[in-house]
């Protein structure tokens, strides 16, 4: 955004005198416009780039305890609300995903598997996330991180196929199954999945809509109530929404349509996979009422589960996956959860362990 509005200045800037002068003429409007497309367009040229200088910082940061490999998978067809007809339609949408595999790992032997969502809308799995998988890559999982629908860096036909709480849950779902397809050694039995924010959201939704092919999940700070989130958010935010390419209408236009794609509204179909959630009283992007309403619509239905409200933590929506020690034990807690559903070869019981797996020393 900050490079689109620099070259946007530039362009007028040098723009003829004579066009800005004439305020309502049509044509130079037009040219106005056509310049404003081409910035959007060279922004997901940046965005690729970006991507790809990503791509590489993962072998530098993990590669030493990793083997990594991004495969081209495919998910369910996009939604077609326009030319059903048209050449390609109905065909499996192709994305991009993450393979995080153990350096010592004994191919005849089985491994858990942890499937890995990133969050953000339009988001997109960066090495923030570094030492979060060193610290699974200790403990003997096989990690899979789509970059379903919607993610950013693979240009700007595919960040428009977003659909949030919709079939990008199937996408996660798709890698889950590839992986299980396509490695011997991941173990179908002991699947569990794992995210945060909008990832949270995701984990849900998946224990929902395929209860018996996980084993277990953790949803941190998990986006829960898109009726609510509209409320609080900005009109900037909203308007990823309801853009056109996207559900096309707000909140209070179609209010089912947002229910249906918000897991504290469809708690009922949630069959009790074994689930620890947690919050944080002051996160600053997810309103901790959001997850207090999933608690107890969950509650509500005679939901069998565990979670925490943790208050007031340093790091606000990012509390457990900093680097502070306060962070760290935390997630020890969750990896002892995951653990006792997961039996990793070698799990994380303490923080110098968890040290040793992400830091080093």
């Amino acid at each position: 955004m900050r490079a689109h509005i620099i070259i946007l200045g530039l362009i007028v800037l040098f723009l003829p005198v004579n066009l800005l002068s004439q305020e309502n003429s049509k044509p130079e409007v037009n040219y106005i416009e056509s310049f404003s497309d081409q910035i959007d367009d060279l922004e997901h040229r940046f965005d690729r780039i970006e991507k790809q200088l990503e791509d590489l910082l993962w072998f530098q940061k993990v590669g030493d305890v990793a083997i990594i490999d991004k495969v081209y998978i495919t998910g369910p067809p996009k939604a077609v609300n326009e030319n059903p007809t048209a050449m390609g339609v109905g065909n499996p949408l192709k994305f991009w995903t993450y393979v995080f595999i153990p350096k010592d790992i004994d191919p005849a032997k089985k491994y858990p598997l942890l499937v890995l969502p990133h969050g953000g809308v339009h988001g997109d799995l960066t090495t923030y996330y570094q030492h979060i998988i060193r610290e699974m890559m200790a403990q003997g999982y096989v990690v899979v991180a789509p970059e379903y629908r919607g993610s950013t860096g693979y240009g700007k036909s595919y960040y428009e196929n977003i659909d949030y709480g919709g079939l990008e849950n199937e996408d996660v779902y798709a890698a889950r199954n590839w992986m299980i397809e396509n490695y011997s050694f991941v173990d179908k039995n002991r699947v569990g999945i794992l995210g945060w924010s909008h990832g949270g959201m995701i984990a849900l939704m998946n224990i929902f809509d395929h209860p018996k092919d996980f084993q277990v999940a953790f949803a941190g700070v998990p986006v829960s109530d898109l009726i609510s989130r509209m409320g609080y958010q900005t009109q900037d935010y909203r308007d990823l929404y309801s853009a056109d390419y996207h559900i096309g209408k707000t909140a209070y236009d179609n209010v089912e349509e947002y229910k249906k794609r918000s897991p504290a509204w469809n708690a009922h179909k949630f069959q009790n996979t074994p689930l620890l959630i947690h919050t944080n009283t002051n996160d600053d992007d997810v309103n901790v009422l959001e997850v207090e309403h999933l608690i107890k619509s969950l509650k509500a239905e005679g939901k069998e589960f565990e979670y925490e409200i943790f208050q007031e933590l340093e790091g606000g929506h990012s509390f457990d996956r900093i680097d502070t020690q306060t962070a760290q034990k935390i997630r020890v807690k969750i990896y002892k959860f995951l653990a006792k559903y997961l039996s990793p070869s070698t799990p994380i019981n303490n923080l110098d362990e968890l040290k040793k797996a992400a830091y080093q020393f």
